[in-house]
């Protein structure tokens, strides 16, 4: 009887780097969708982040709290006032009222330098739902990148 050598032989050698190289393969495409669930995760919380605070914009302005021209919509004209903060008429000393602690960005969009209230599309009041266009307000605030998320929807119309 032959007795076995502690080594791998050429032929175990190739089926486990065959089975490696498999499990690699299947390891790669559930890395990418991983990261692309943490990103639509990301750009979920960052629009709700976004549009509470354009609503609660909106409620400062109808209490009388926050000055808004009186043919305007009341909501703020740019992003960057949510997290700027505005003066609170309601309060003696003017402090200032804030509606984000920071301006999430758009997980999706490509340029990391780019400033985060440049990474949204953003929709007016006056313009359509199917036509979001910016304008003397921000009303919505919609994601730019092309693609379409993992239930179908693109990601412009979350």
């Amino acid at each position: 009887m032959r007795q076995r050598s502690a080594g791998f032989s050429l032929i175990e050698l190739m089926v486990t780097l065959a089975i490696l190289a498999l499990l690699a393969t299947m390891a790669v495409p559930f890395a990418q969708l991983v990261q692309q669930r943490h990103k639509e995760t990301d750009l979920r919380d960052a629009l709700r982040q976004i549009r509470t605070a354009l609503d609660a914009y909106k409620e400062a302005v109808k209490e009388g709290r926050v000055d808004a021209p009186a043919d305007g919509s009341g909501y703020p004209a740019s992003l960057d006032v949510l997290w700027q903060g505005v003066p609170d008429k309601s309060k003696p000393d003017a402090s200032r009222i804030y509606f984000l602690r920071r301006l999430p960005r758009d997980p999706f969009y490509p340029d990391a330098a780019a400033a985060a209230a440049t990474t949204w599309g953003l929709r007016s009041y006056a313009s359509p739902p199917d036509a979001p266009a910016p304008g003397r307000d921000v009303f919505d605030v919609y994601s730019l990148s092309p693609a379409t998320g993992l239930n179908g929807v693109p990601y412009a119309d979350w």
